[in-house]
């Protein structure tokens, strides 16, 4: 690791004013704190959610949280925030917020973050026919990414992929992808995590070798909880119960502030490499490192197999051409 990288302060970002940044799930757990630690740092952010009125009420408390630290006389760099509905699990809203931030033009990272973490007990498919779990996690971010590909281009800009440290534990391999028979929560879980990284993997590949200046990178937060994470209204809110039994598992968790540190430097650390996998120090918790993705999510031709489902069911091709162009 460079001198650089060894010297990474999680709590002192580099200056990124003049940065657009695009976060989708923005409006509680990691996707809020990456948010705030973006905007923290001079960043102007792009929050996205499908709800409006948590959407909103989110950019209220993230600026509210800056403008108290900044009375407080802490030193903050003055980014901006705005909000943008997105649907993850819903393609035509994937395709409609799209289009919006091409119409602005500006891009320079895009962090894949939205997720169902507690999937339904039972198969549920969303409106374009797909598993809602698969869907929310990883195509609708397939789809995002591709769709904005040539706007991060235009910016040498990047895309960081939300992993898991669940797909190291257990190798599922999604030979069944939308979970048609066998289905469970967990594995539904997990085996969307498998896509999400062995995708992001395969997404650095294909740049590389259809030369298109953008950057793909793989972060997983560790075993961060809502209950070590402090209590913002409407932002997060756990219960008495959810702290009483987070805080039992303290040795081996870690809150949502921390875990958005390794998704934020494999965002905008300028020494974070295409096809690198970044996660607490601890594996569990702790400071950003750079960590070894599973046998199975690194294995090209999983990451092929999985491309091309991901095609299919969002019936987008990236557009490598003129992206490159």
């Amino acid at each position: 690791m460079s001198a650089r990288a060894a010297d990474w302060d999680p709590r002192q970002l580099p200056d990124l004013h003049g940065r657009t940044y695009l976060v989708t799930g923005s409006n509680a757990g990691l996707g809020f704190f990456s948010s705030e630690q973006l905007v923290r740092a001079g960043a102007h952010v792009i929050m996205t959610g499908r709800h409006p009125n948590r959407l909103a009420g989110a950019r209220a408390a993230l600026q509210a949280r800056i403008e108290a630290e900044t009375d407080a006389g802490a030193a903050t760099r003055g980014g901006t925030a705005e909000t943008l509905l997105l649907d993850t699990s819903n393609l035509g809203s994937v395709r409609a917020a799209a289009a919006t931030v091409r119409q602005r033009g500006r891009l320079d990272g895009l962090l894949l973050n939205a997720g169902i973490v507690h999937p339904p007990r039972s198969r549920t498919t969303t409106r374009d026919g797909n598993e809602v779990v698969l869907a929310t996690n990883a195509l609708g971010h397939f789809a995002l990414a591709g769709a904005l590909l040539s706007t991060l281009a235009a910016r040498r800009g990047r895309m960081v992929w939300l992993g898991s440290m669940s797909t190291s534990m257990w190798a599922y391999d999604p030979t069944d992808p939308q979970l048609v028979s066998g289905y469970t929560p967990w594995r539904a879980y997990v085996q969307s995590k498998v896509v999400c990284t062995a995708v992001g993997l395969e997404a650095d590949r294909r740049l590389r070798a259809n030369r298109v200046p953008v950057t793909s990178v793989v972060a997983h937060p560790g075993y961060s909880t809502s209950g070590r994470t402090r209590g913002i209204r409407g932002v997060n809110e756990p219960s008495r119960l959810g702290r009483f039994v987070d805080n039992l598992q303290a040795p081996i968790t870690q809150s949502k502030e921390y875990g958005a540190w390794s998704l934020v430097r494999a965002l905008v650390d300028p020494t974070v490499e295409g096809g690198q996998l970044w996660g607490p120090s601890r594996i569990v918790r702790g400071e950003p490192r750079p960590a070894s993705p599973g046998k199975l999510v690194r294995d090209p031709a999983v990451g092929e197999r999985l491309w091309m489902m991901c095609e299919n069911a969002t019936r987008m091709r990236w557009p490598f051409e003129s992206a490159r162009r």
